[in-house]
């Protein structure tokens, strides 16, 4: 078994002390929630803080509801709790539905969305439904609060708009408009249930039955949670038959940095996310 390097716990009492640690212990400090993420990398020494920070005593970050137009989450709400939430299921089936595909049942009793989206894993599913719902991740630091689109947040491999000094306290999701649908599929790796290729999408139909709006995310093929722009480009203004939807998800894996090793070349990847882009509109689509 492999085993992770040293390191000095600290267990945070308020999003204030986690802070103020993040703050004294600078780059060799991480933070811990539910741990499914980072734990493994710290076992296999790709990750090594010196300084661990458990936000897991921290209360009043746990919660769902609906505030001005708006479906708030705090940040170490778990994958349980988002699975079984009616409120979330009423206004959109995605961020239940694709939470219910995560790992395994101790891994959704454990891991919290702040915890995944922080880390941004760029084979975990939750930073691509964050993404595809357009949500806005409150983050609070030294210098105060303040909100980062999604869409500005995931950078890179691993890598966010988050400072090294803050902590994300919740997620804002806006309500859908009516004949809204959104879907997730995910080629899933068996052994540990990241996505290979997937896709989060996301489509409001207008009284006509034209695409009003598109918001497609691939992942699990690239470095990062990627919005396929081309895609949504195909689908916006026209009505969604098998055809359009066939049409515009060839184009899934356009402008992607795909990722290459042990579980999918990059050319099986690229197909794949596109088999996963039709499916996810096509689910997407009958539930508008």
């Amino acid at each position: 078994m492999s085993i992770p390097a040293a390191f000095d716990y600290h267990v945070a009492q308020s999003v204030d002390e986690a802070i103020a640690l993040l703050q004294q212990y600078g780059d060799e400090g991480k933070l811990l929630a539910g741990g499914h993420s980072l734990l493994p990398a710290m076992k296999l020494r790709l990750a090594q803080p010196a300084h661990l920070i458990d936000l897991g005593h921290v209360s009043g970050l746990s919660y769902i509801r609906e505030e001005n137009g708006q479906i708030v989450v705090g940040a170490l709400t778990t994958y349980n709790k988002i699975e079984r939430s009616n409120l979330l299921r009423r206004h959109f089936a995605l961020l239940p539905e694709g939470t219910s595909l995560i790992g395994d049942q101790q891994v959704r009793n454990r891991g919290t969305i702040g915890g995944s989206t922080a880390h941004a894993d760029p084979s975990a599913d939750m930073p691509g439904l964050v993404l595809a719902l357009k949500a806005t991740i409150v983050a609070r630091g030294p210098n105060g609060q303040r909100e980062i689109a999604a869409d500005d947040f995931f950078q890179d491999l691993f890598t966010t708009a988050l400072n090294p000094d803050e902590v994300v306290t919740e997620l804002r999701f806006a309500i859908l408009p009516a004949h809204s649908g959104s879907a997730y599929e995910k080629l899933a790796n068996r052994a540990s249930h990241y996505a290979v290729a997937g896709c989060a999408a996301v489509v409001s139909l207008s009284a006509d039955g034209t695409c009003q709006a598109a918001s497609v995310v691939i992942t699990g093929a690239s470095v990062k949670p990627s919005r396929a722009s081309a895609v949504e480009s195909a689908l916006v203004g026209k009505h969604l038959d098998a055809a359009t939807i066939a049409a515009a998800a060839e184009h899934a894996a356009d402008g992607l940095e795909l990722i290459e090793d042990i579980h999918g070349s990059q050319a099986y990847r690229a197909q794949m996310t596109k088999v996963m882009t039709k499916r996810a509109l096509t689910r997407a689509v009958e539930r508008a």
